[in-house]
């Protein structure tokens, strides 16, 4: 048994490093004292210990989901963007990085932007490592029972595979260690590996998940909230097997297909299309559906105006939306309140296990993680950086409260009905009298009348904080403008919004960042994989079909007969709207696939806002090279407050430039570990190196 460490250890030398000591995973001091493999998973805490070292991977802050840019900057493309770090922005738009992913330079103090290709490339297979010699030696353990074994076996599994799926998503196919890992006797050339095509790393992912569900529990309980249940391993393979059937890995990746190759000149992307593939990706996402486990988070409706929590804003009542507007969730959204049931998803409302839409997170064990983006969110009133922002371009994407577009809807790039941006503000009489709740005095009517995740995620120029932590009673409950003079405005510094839109997602009544040195920033839950994700996938799914395809079930304990059924792909998209307010889309939309899957890729864009999915939903959808190239356009924050129609009239923001070529549909391999690697090919439009 000893030498299984040892091939898989070389094996991932090979692919990896052979690092120094300082390389070294935490529980490899077992095996430093001496102990052999089997004095170690024969031990009920030193196998536990191995298994808390594989979880510590996946917290590490270049694995994580949803971050700010201090580890990785995915959670950018083109709808959020940051301002501070001098020139990494314009130099993570314009593709300015190295084959070692190096982004940003050494000026940017306390930045952790740089060598994002080594480094996830690493912490992925070192978490690999450890997961696959967990799976081959826990059997042997004596002083754990049989349905413990089992259990923790599959969360190595899930967490593997896990690891499988970042590397995956980023880089494209990637290499998949053999089980028993390699005969370290070989010779280096011998054990160098090529790349598996995307199609085998879908499928052995998702393998490798049914598998997981089978010994994993059906919830998990309060202690093990941020550990795999059944449900995050079906809700996992549902989310890769929606990649693997998109157009990038199924048969409409262009030029692509042809350039990204093995050593030996196999694609890797297929250059076939393959219907059944959305149609296993629906069943994936049925599979999690039909557990009966999870649903939306909703909150009553708010009567009484408590500090933080205002009186619920009841979406208006039109002939389009009466349906909704009458009946009680999750019919309807009477008895809820649209606003708050979205933002308390996100900003520590609610204790992770009291949140019974989230079906994975890694909880607060990601470093740097959720309160970073929020501190870098808050304004200056709040003592914060005051420098991650909205675009223009996703701002428009929101919906009016009655399910039309804002007036003005990306006007400035070509697109929209033409119609021109709303003018005026709202007056004090309004305002007193609440007519554009929750708009207070003096913002402009461009923001009045928009749906409830709007008022949830934008914080548009004058929205109210709350700020209930500030010591000093005059910043606590005011209003934020942007305009130039204005404390949160344009200056000198980097605390300034480019585009003059912030960001209020995730943000809780009682954050602020005192003095730069004393945080309160309330605890968040990281939203890896949610409920409305595995709804929302089912619909895309289902609209890209165009015959019947049957399915059987992830146990094979049913067969799913899957079609482009209207009534079915409502029950993914019926939820999400009527949570957020909005009445579903019209029959017309339904009736056309090209319609519906654009309203479906802007119910993600707006749905999933700031929780890293947008980069590579642009990616799998082959949209990136249009809309990462259209120009940013925000407000015109060089306007002062005597200018406020000027500050309101959009303008391009020639300080975030942005572009697409080729080399950003992947990321690139290191040059360092092609070198290691004799049989790893790079990523199109990157190099190799000496």
């Amino acid at each position: 048994m000893k030498k299984i460490y040892y091939i898989i250890s070389m094996a991932i030398g090979t692919v990896i490093s052979f690092g120094s000591c300082s390389d070294y995973l935490d529980s490899d001091y077992l095996f430093q004292d001496r102990l052999t493999v089997e004095d170690v998973f024969k031990n009920e805490d030193y196998s536990r210990e191995w298994l808390a070292n594989t979880y510590y991977y996946l917290g590490h802050g270049y694995l994580s989901d949803v971050c700010s840019k201090e580890w990785i900057p995915f959670n950018f493309a083109d709808d959020m963007y940051f301002g501070d770090r001098t020139d990494a922005y314009k130099m993570w738009k314009n593709g300015e990085y190295s084959e070692e992913g190096t982004l940003g330079t050494s000026s940017d103090s306390g930045s952790n932007i740089s060598n994002v290709t080594s480094n996830v490339w690493t912490d992925a297979y070192k978490g690999i490592r450890q997961a696959s010699i967990f799976i081959q030696n826990i059997y042997m353990n004596e002083e754990m029972s049989l349905q413990e074994i089992a259990t923790t076996k599959a969360e190595a599994r899930f967490l593997r595979a896990y690891f499988y799926w970042h590397l995956l998503r980023l880089f494209g196919p990637v290499p998949i260690l053999p089980e028993e890992g390699i005969d370290y006797t070989l010779e280096y050339d011998e054990v160098a590996m090529p790349r598996n095509t995307y199609e085998e790393c879908a499928d052995f992912i998702a393998s490798e998940l049914v598998l997981a569900a089978k010994d994993l529990p059906l919830k998990q309980d309060q202690l093990g909230s941020a550990r795999p249940s059944r449900g995050a391993a079906l809700a996992l393979r549902a989310k890769v097997l929606l990649f693997a059937a998109s157009p990038l890995a199924n048969g409409k990746a262009g030029s692509l297909v042809s350039e990204l190759v093995d050593d030996q000149g196999r694609q890797l992307l297929s250059g076939t299309y393959d219907e059944s593939k959305w149609a296993r990706a629906a069943a994936a996402a049925r599979d999690v559906m039909e557990m009966g486990v999870y649903d939306l988070y909703t909150a009553g409706v708010r009567t009484d105006s408590v500090s933080g929590y205002p009186p619920t804003i009841t979406p208006p009542v039109t002939s389009e939306n009466q349906e909704f507007a009458n009946k009680n969730w999750p019919n309807g959204w009477k008895d809820i309140d649209p606003v708050e049931s979205y933002r308390t998803i996100f900003n520590g409302s609610i204790s992770l296990y009291g949140n019974i839409e989230l079906i994975f997170t890694r909880g607060q064990n990601v470093d740097l993680g959720m309160d970073r983006m929020v501190i870098h969110q808050l304004p200056v009133q709040g003592s914060g950086n005051n420098t991650h922002g909205l675009t223009m371009k996703q701002c428009d994407a929101y919906y009016m409260s009655d399910g039309t577009d804002v007036p003005g809807k990306d006007r400035e790039i070509g697109r929209g009905d033409g119609s021109a941006r709303l003018t005026g503000y709202v007056g004090s009489d309004a305002a007193s009298l609440e007519q554009y709740k929750p708009l207070r005095a003096n913002v402009s009517l461009q923001f009045a009348n928009r749906e409830p995740r709007f008022y949830a995620s934008v914080a548009y120029n004058g929205a109210w904080w709350y700020l209930l932590n500030e010591t000093l009673e005059s910043k606590r409950n005011q209003q934020v403008f942007y305009y130039r003079g204005a404390a949160s405005g344009y200056s000198n510094g980097t605390a300034w919004l480019r585009t003059g839109i912030g960001i209020m997602k995730y943000i809780h009544p009682e954050d602020t960042y005192l003095n730069q040195t004393t945080g309160n920033i309330i605890p968040k839950t990281e939203p890896a994989i949610r409920y409305a994700e595995m709804l929302l996938t089912y619909a895309e799914a289902l609209n890209e079909l165009t015959g019947n395809h049957s399915v059987a079930s992830w146990d094979g304990s049913k067969t799913y007969t899957l079609s482009r059924n209207v009534d079915e792909m409502k029950k993914g998209i019926h939820p999400v709207r009527i949570r957020a307010g909005l009445p579903d889309y019209t029959a017309a939309v339904y009736s056309s696939q090209d319609d519906l899957r654009a309203k479906l890729k802007r119910e993600r864009q707006v749905e999933f806002m700031g929780e890293g999915h947008r980069y590579f939903d642009l990616r799998r959808w082959m949209d990136a090279q249009v809309e990462e190239s259209l120009p940013i356009y925000g407000y015109n924050v060089y306007a002062t407050v005597e200018q406020r129609d000027i500050f309101h009239t959009p303008i391009v923001v020639t300080s975030l430039p942005t572009t697409f070529s080729k080399k950003m549909w992947f990321w690139p391999l290191s040059q360092t570990e092609l070198k290691r690697n004799k049989r790893l090919t790079q990523n199109p439009g990157w190099t190799y190196g000496d």
